[in-house]
Protein backbone atom coordinates (compact mmCIF):
# COMPACT_ATOMS: atom_id res chain seq x y z
CA UNK A 1 0.00 0.00 0.00
CA UNK A 2 1.54 3.32 -0.99
CA UNK A 3 1.60 6.32 1.31
CA UNK A 4 0.02 9.63 0.35
CA UNK A 5 2.56 11.49 2.46
CA UNK A 6 4.92 13.70 0.48
CA UNK A 7 8.23 13.79 2.38
CA UNK A 8 9.48 16.94 0.71
CA UNK A 9 9.48 19.94 3.10
CA UNK A 10 6.90 22.57 2.18
CA UNK A 11 6.11 20.62 -0.99
CA UNK A 12 3.94 22.48 -3.49
CA UNK A 13 0.54 21.01 -4.32
CA UNK A 14 -1.23 20.98 -7.65
CA UNK A 15 -3.70 23.61 -6.45
CA UNK A 16 -1.14 26.29 -5.79
CA UNK A 17 -0.49 29.33 -7.91
CA UNK A 18 1.68 28.47 -10.91
CA UNK A 19 5.25 29.55 -11.34
CA UNK A 20 5.78 31.74 -8.30
CA UNK A 21 9.48 31.72 -9.09
CA UNK A 22 8.90 33.24 -12.49
CA UNK A 23 6.34 35.90 -11.81
CA UNK A 24 8.22 38.29 -9.49
CA UNK A 25 8.70 41.82 -10.63
CA UNK A 26 7.64 42.21 -14.23
CA UNK A 27 9.56 39.41 -15.89
CA UNK A 28 12.41 41.77 -16.74
CA UNK A 29 15.12 40.06 -14.71
CA UNK A 30 16.59 40.75 -11.30
CA UNK A 31 16.18 44.32 -10.12
CA UNK A 32 18.44 46.01 -7.54
CA UNK A 33 17.61 46.04 -3.85
CA UNK A 34 14.93 48.45 -2.69
CA UNK A 35 16.54 51.85 -2.21
CA UNK A 36 13.70 54.33 -2.70
CA UNK A 37 10.73 55.38 -0.57
CA UNK A 38 9.11 52.75 1.62
CA UNK A 39 5.40 52.86 2.39
CA UNK A 40 4.12 51.48 5.69
CA UNK A 41 0.58 50.43 6.58
CA UNK A 42 -0.32 49.15 10.04
CA UNK A 43 1.14 51.35 12.76
CA UNK A 44 0.19 49.42 15.90
CA UNK A 45 2.71 48.57 18.62
CA UNK A 46 4.67 46.25 16.33
CA UNK A 47 4.36 48.40 13.22
CA UNK A 48 5.43 51.57 15.02
CA UNK A 49 8.61 49.94 16.27
CA UNK A 50 9.40 48.48 12.86
CA UNK A 51 8.73 51.70 10.95
CA UNK A 52 10.86 53.67 13.42
CA UNK A 53 13.73 51.23 12.89
CA UNK A 54 13.54 51.69 9.13
CA UNK A 55 13.65 55.47 9.56
CA UNK A 56 16.61 55.14 11.95
CA UNK A 57 18.36 53.04 9.28
CA UNK A 58 18.07 55.97 6.87
CA UNK A 59 14.96 54.96 4.94
CA UNK A 60 12.38 57.51 3.91
CA UNK A 61 9.22 55.94 5.32
CA UNK A 62 5.76 57.16 4.27
CA UNK A 63 3.48 56.03 7.12
CA UNK A 64 -0.25 55.74 6.43
CA UNK A 65 -2.66 56.20 9.34
CA UNK A 66 -6.38 56.93 9.41
CA UNK A 67 -6.33 59.20 12.46
CA UNK A 68 -4.88 62.71 11.97
CA UNK A 69 -4.18 62.97 15.73
CA UNK A 70 -1.35 60.46 15.30
CA UNK A 71 0.57 62.53 12.76
CA UNK A 72 2.75 64.30 15.33
CA UNK A 73 3.61 61.04 17.09
CA UNK A 74 4.77 59.47 13.83
CA UNK A 75 6.70 62.54 12.67
CA UNK A 76 8.62 62.53 15.97
CA UNK A 77 9.90 59.05 15.06
CA UNK A 78 11.34 60.30 11.78
CA UNK A 79 8.45 59.06 9.64
CA UNK A 80 6.55 61.02 7.01
CA UNK A 81 2.91 60.51 8.08
CA UNK A 82 -0.11 60.72 5.81
CA UNK A 83 -3.82 60.04 6.01
CA UNK A 84 -4.03 59.54 2.24
CA UNK A 85 -3.10 56.02 1.15
CA UNK A 86 -2.49 57.26 -2.40
CA UNK A 87 0.72 58.85 -1.08
CA UNK A 88 2.11 55.30 -0.89
CA UNK A 89 1.42 54.39 -4.49
CA UNK A 90 4.68 55.68 -5.94
CA UNK A 91 6.78 53.82 -3.35
CA UNK A 92 9.13 51.12 -4.55
CA UNK A 93 8.00 48.93 -1.66
CA UNK A 94 5.01 49.01 0.68
CA UNK A 95 5.21 47.09 3.96
CA UNK A 96 2.02 46.04 5.73
CA UNK A 97 1.67 44.95 9.37
CA UNK A 98 -2.08 44.47 9.76
CA UNK A 99 -4.13 42.40 12.22
CA UNK A 100 -6.15 40.07 9.99
CA UNK A 101 -7.35 39.01 6.54
CA UNK A 102 -10.09 41.63 6.33
CA UNK A 103 -7.73 44.52 7.08
CA UNK A 104 -5.09 43.50 4.55
CA UNK A 105 -7.64 42.74 1.82
CA UNK A 106 -9.17 46.18 2.29
CA UNK A 107 -5.76 47.80 1.88
CA UNK A 108 -4.89 45.75 -1.21
CA UNK A 109 -8.27 45.71 -2.97
CA UNK A 110 -9.67 48.99 -1.69
CA UNK A 111 -13.17 49.83 -0.50
CA UNK A 112 -16.06 50.28 -2.87
CA UNK A 113 -18.16 52.35 -0.49
CA UNK A 114 -15.86 55.38 -0.50
CA UNK A 115 -13.71 54.69 -3.56
CA UNK A 116 -10.60 53.96 -1.48
CA UNK A 117 -8.00 52.90 -4.00
CA UNK A 118 -6.18 49.73 -3.04
CA UNK A 119 -2.49 48.98 -3.38
CA UNK A 120 -2.98 46.45 -6.17
CA UNK A 121 -4.70 48.95 -8.44
CA UNK A 122 -2.33 51.79 -7.59
CA UNK A 123 1.20 50.46 -7.21
CA UNK A 124 3.50 50.72 -10.20
CA UNK A 125 4.60 47.56 -12.03
CA UNK A 126 7.70 46.16 -10.37
CA UNK A 127 6.82 47.54 -6.93
CA UNK A 128 6.70 45.05 -4.07
CA UNK A 129 4.14 44.52 -1.35
CA UNK A 130 5.98 43.10 1.68
CA UNK A 131 3.30 41.58 3.90
CA UNK A 132 4.53 40.95 7.44
CA UNK A 133 1.06 40.31 8.83
CA UNK A 134 -0.11 37.01 10.31
CA UNK A 135 -2.91 36.04 7.94
CA UNK A 136 -4.44 32.91 6.45
CA UNK A 137 -2.77 31.00 3.64
CA UNK A 138 -5.88 31.57 1.53
CA UNK A 139 -5.54 35.35 1.89
CA UNK A 140 -1.82 35.17 1.09
CA UNK A 141 -2.53 33.19 -2.06
CA UNK A 142 -5.25 35.63 -3.13
CA UNK A 143 -3.01 38.67 -2.61
CA UNK A 144 -0.08 37.02 -4.36
CA UNK A 145 -2.21 36.22 -7.40
CA UNK A 146 -3.61 39.75 -7.62
CA UNK A 147 -0.22 41.44 -7.37
CA UNK A 148 1.27 39.07 -9.95
CA UNK A 149 -1.63 39.84 -12.32
CA UNK A 150 -0.58 43.48 -12.14
CA UNK A 151 3.16 42.73 -12.57
CA UNK A 152 3.89 43.60 -8.94
CA UNK A 153 5.88 41.55 -6.43
CA UNK A 154 4.43 40.04 -3.27
CA UNK A 155 6.53 38.69 -0.42
CA UNK A 156 5.07 37.21 2.76
CA UNK A 157 7.39 37.74 5.72
CA UNK A 158 5.57 37.29 9.05
CA UNK A 159 7.61 37.74 12.20
CA UNK A 160 8.23 35.97 15.48
CA UNK A 161 8.69 38.35 18.40
CA UNK A 162 6.86 40.90 20.56
CA UNK A 163 6.96 44.73 20.42
CA UNK A 164 10.08 44.80 22.62
CA UNK A 165 11.84 42.46 20.20
CA UNK A 166 10.69 44.66 17.32
CA UNK A 167 12.18 47.74 18.97
CA UNK A 168 15.48 45.92 19.52
CA UNK A 169 15.56 44.54 15.94
CA UNK A 170 15.51 41.04 17.43
CA UNK A 171 12.63 39.67 15.34
CA UNK A 172 12.91 36.36 13.53
CA UNK A 173 11.41 36.61 10.04
CA UNK A 174 9.99 33.82 7.87
CA UNK A 175 9.91 34.87 4.22
CA UNK A 176 8.54 33.36 1.01
CA UNK A 177 8.04 34.76 -2.46
CA UNK A 178 9.73 34.95 -5.83
CA UNK A 179 13.48 34.77 -5.22
CA UNK A 180 14.19 38.05 -6.99
CA UNK A 181 11.59 39.86 -4.89
CA UNK A 182 12.86 38.38 -1.62
CA UNK A 183 16.41 39.45 -2.46
CA UNK A 184 15.26 42.99 -3.24
CA UNK A 185 13.65 43.08 0.21
CA UNK A 186 16.78 41.86 2.01
CA UNK A 187 18.01 45.28 3.20
CA UNK A 188 14.57 46.03 4.64
CA UNK A 189 14.37 42.67 6.40
CA UNK A 190 17.90 43.04 7.73
CA UNK A 191 16.96 46.40 9.28
CA UNK A 192 14.00 44.83 11.10
CA UNK A 193 15.17 41.49 12.46
CA UNK A 194 18.10 39.45 13.64
CA UNK A 195 17.63 36.66 11.09
CA UNK A 196 15.47 35.91 8.06
CA UNK A 197 14.56 32.35 7.09
CA UNK A 198 13.57 31.99 3.43
CA UNK A 199 11.46 28.85 3.06
CA UNK A 200 10.33 28.91 -0.55
CA UNK A 201 8.76 30.79 -3.42
CA UNK A 202 5.06 30.44 -2.52
CA UNK A 203 4.10 33.23 -0.07
CA UNK A 204 1.39 31.18 1.63
CA UNK A 205 4.05 28.80 3.00
CA UNK A 206 5.48 31.58 5.19
CA UNK A 207 2.06 32.21 6.69
CA UNK A 208 1.54 28.51 7.37
CA UNK A 209 4.88 28.33 9.22
CA UNK A 210 3.99 31.43 11.23
CA UNK A 211 0.61 30.01 12.28
CA UNK A 212 2.08 26.66 13.28
CA UNK A 213 4.90 28.34 15.18
CA UNK A 214 2.39 30.40 17.11
CA UNK A 215 0.57 27.20 18.03
CA UNK A 216 3.76 25.75 19.47
CA UNK A 217 4.14 28.86 21.63
CA UNK A 218 0.47 28.93 22.62
CA UNK A 219 0.45 25.30 23.75
CA UNK A 220 3.69 25.89 25.66
CA UNK A 221 2.05 28.83 27.44
CA UNK A 222 -0.98 26.69 28.32
CA UNK A 223 1.21 23.98 29.80
CA UNK A 224 3.33 26.53 31.68
CA UNK A 225 0.14 27.95 33.17
CA UNK A 226 -1.05 24.52 34.23
CA UNK A 227 2.17 23.35 35.89
CA UNK A 228 2.71 26.70 37.63
CA UNK A 229 -0.84 26.42 38.99
CA UNK A 230 0.09 23.03 40.48
CA UNK A 231 3.28 24.44 42.01
CA UNK A 232 1.46 27.40 43.52
CA UNK A 233 -1.41 25.32 44.82
CA UNK A 234 1.08 23.09 46.62
CA UNK A 235 2.35 26.20 48.39
CA UNK A 236 5.64 26.52 46.52
CA UNK A 237 7.25 29.53 44.87
CA UNK A 238 7.04 29.03 41.07
CA UNK A 239 10.12 31.15 40.36
CA UNK A 240 12.76 28.52 41.36
CA UNK A 241 10.76 25.89 39.50
CA UNK A 242 10.82 27.93 36.29
CA UNK A 243 14.50 28.79 36.75
CA UNK A 244 15.37 25.10 37.12
CA UNK A 245 13.27 23.94 34.18
CA UNK A 246 14.44 26.64 31.80
CA UNK A 247 18.07 26.08 32.75
CA UNK A 248 17.89 22.36 31.97
CA UNK A 249 15.33 20.54 29.82
CA UNK A 250 13.26 23.50 28.61
CA UNK A 251 15.79 26.19 27.72
CA UNK A 252 13.91 27.57 24.70
CA UNK A 253 13.03 31.25 24.40
CA UNK A 254 9.28 30.69 24.80
CA UNK A 255 9.68 28.77 28.06
CA UNK A 256 12.22 31.24 29.45
CA UNK A 257 10.43 34.45 28.55
CA UNK A 258 6.84 33.43 29.15
CA UNK A 259 7.51 31.07 32.05
CA UNK A 260 9.06 33.95 33.99
CA UNK A 261 6.11 36.22 33.20
CA UNK A 262 3.50 33.65 34.22
CA UNK A 263 5.39 32.94 37.45
CA UNK A 264 5.37 36.68 38.19
CA UNK A 265 1.70 36.96 37.14
CA UNK A 266 2.71 39.52 34.52
CA UNK A 267 -0.07 39.76 31.95
CA UNK A 268 0.65 43.22 30.55
CA UNK A 269 -0.55 43.53 26.99
CA UNK A 270 1.71 42.48 24.15
CA UNK A 271 -0.05 39.83 22.06
CA UNK A 272 -3.64 40.30 23.18
CA UNK A 273 -6.04 37.36 23.51
CA UNK A 274 -8.40 38.18 20.59
CA UNK A 275 -5.47 38.23 18.15
CA UNK A 276 -4.16 34.96 19.59
CA UNK A 277 -7.63 33.43 19.15
CA UNK A 278 -7.67 34.61 15.55
CA UNK A 279 -4.40 32.79 14.89
CA UNK A 280 -5.61 29.66 16.71
CA UNK A 281 -8.71 29.50 14.55
CA UNK A 282 -6.67 29.97 11.38
CA UNK A 283 -4.27 27.21 12.42
CA UNK A 284 -7.10 24.83 13.26
CA UNK A 285 -8.64 25.53 9.84
CA UNK A 286 -5.31 24.71 8.17
CA UNK A 287 -5.07 21.48 10.17
CA UNK A 288 -8.62 20.48 9.29
CA UNK A 289 -7.93 21.16 5.62
CA UNK A 290 -4.89 18.88 5.86
CA UNK A 291 -6.82 16.21 7.77
CA UNK A 292 -4.68 16.58 10.89
CA UNK A 293 -6.22 16.69 14.39
CA UNK A 294 -4.76 19.27 16.79
CA UNK A 295 -6.45 18.47 20.12
CA UNK A 296 -3.98 20.48 22.24
CA UNK A 297 -4.67 23.58 20.16
CA UNK A 298 -8.38 22.98 20.68
CA UNK A 299 -7.78 23.26 24.44
CA UNK A 300 -5.99 26.58 23.93
CA UNK A 301 -8.89 27.86 21.82
CA UNK A 302 -11.35 27.09 24.61
CA UNK A 303 -9.10 28.71 27.22
CA UNK A 304 -8.86 31.87 25.11
CA UNK A 305 -12.62 32.04 24.69
CA UNK A 306 -12.96 31.65 28.46
CA UNK A 307 -10.46 34.43 29.14
CA UNK A 308 -12.11 36.85 26.72
CA UNK A 309 -15.52 36.07 28.25
CA UNK A 310 -14.08 36.93 31.67
CA UNK A 311 -12.96 40.34 30.46
CA UNK A 312 -9.29 39.60 29.80
CA UNK A 313 -9.33 40.55 26.12
CA UNK A 314 -6.78 43.35 26.61
CA UNK A 315 -4.26 41.11 28.36
CA UNK A 316 -1.26 39.32 26.87
CA UNK A 317 -1.39 35.65 25.95
CA UNK A 318 0.51 34.99 29.19
CA UNK A 319 -3.01 35.36 30.67
CA UNK A 320 -3.39 31.69 29.77
CA UNK A 321 -1.57 31.28 33.07
CA UNK A 322 -4.17 33.43 34.82
CA UNK A 323 -6.99 31.33 33.41
CA UNK A 324 -5.25 28.11 34.49
CA UNK A 325 -4.81 29.57 38.00
CA UNK A 326 -8.47 30.51 38.20
CA UNK A 327 -9.55 27.08 37.04
CA UNK A 328 -7.40 25.65 39.85
CA UNK A 329 -9.18 27.84 42.41
CA UNK A 330 -6.27 30.22 42.93
CA UNK A 331 -8.10 33.32 41.68
CA UNK A 332 -4.95 35.20 40.72
CA UNK A 333 -5.47 38.89 40.14
CA UNK A 334 -4.10 40.26 36.83
CA UNK A 335 -1.89 43.30 36.79
CA UNK A 336 -3.22 46.38 34.94
CA UNK A 337 -2.64 46.14 31.20
CA UNK A 338 0.17 48.34 29.91
CA UNK A 339 1.88 48.95 26.60
CA UNK A 340 4.84 46.65 26.03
Amino acid sequence: MSSKHDPRPFAASATRNPSNEQRGNSGSGVLPSVCGKVGFVGLGHMGMAMAANLAAAGRRVIAYVRRPDRMGELAALGLKPTTDISDLLDCELVLSMLPDDAAICEVVFGRGDDDLRGLAAGLMPGAIHLSMSTISTAAASLLSTEHARRSQGYVAAPVFGNPNAAKARQLFIVAAGASADVERCRPILDALGQRTFVIGTDPQDANLVKLLGNMMSATALEMLGEVIAVVRKRGLDPQPFIEFMTSTMFAGRAHKIYGDKIAKQDYAAGFVLPLVLKDVRLALAEAEKAGVPMPSVGVVRDRLITGIARGYGELDWTALGLIAAEEAGLYAVPLPAADD
